[in-house]
């Protein structure tokens, strides 16, 4: 029985893996999309998540934090300047999965994981469109006096009789 082991192994021992899910970590950043089986795409999905909250804080606390993940400084800064700003206001699910179906060459399940914010085509934002009845209205007379165009009345001159009058 698998009580309580929720860590997929990958046929690995512990530091070929932790080596290999920084490295896939660190191309993720960088190319922002990677291809890679299912089960290493949800292994990284839970290693990069915790990593990418981490980098909303641009602390030099949690900079030492990512680098001792990642191992590259050149990721850590990556991270912390392009991919924090894009998923500044996301309160988490920075990454999307998603199956391109079967490898040829062993049948492995293969899969593309990607940063949400960096697909555009994803991320079109939606117009609102206006609400629309299905019985007609009846549509508002316009107001001609409202929507003739006020003359303009040229400038006063002072002369004398103005003065007079006004006084």
């Amino acid at each position: 029985m698998r009580h309580g082991k929720k860590i997929n192994h990958l046929g690995r021992q512990a530091g070929h893996r932790k080596l290999m899910l920084a490295n896939m970590a660190c191309s993720l950043i960088e190319h922002k999309r990677i291809n890679t089986t299912v089960a290493k795409a949800k292994a990284l999905k839970q290693y990069i998540e915790p990593l990418v909250t981490k980098s909303k804080e641009d602390t030099t606390h949690n900079r030492r934090i990512v680098f001792s993940y990642l191992r590259d400084k050149y990721a850590v800064t990556a991270l912390f300047r392009e991919v924090s700003d894009k998923v500044g206001d996301r309160p988490g699910g920075y990454t999307r999965i998603i199956k391109l179906g079967n490898r040829l060459g062993d049948n492995a399940d293969m899969a593309m994981i990607e940063f949400v914010d960096f697909n555009e085509l994803y991320n079109v934002t939606k117009k609102e469109a206006k609400k629309s009845t299905r019985r007609g209205r009846t549509k508002k007379v316009a107001d001609p006096v409202a929507e003739a165009p006020a003359v303009e009345q040229a400038p006063a001159v002072d002369t004398d009789e103005n003065k007079e009058a006004t006084e």
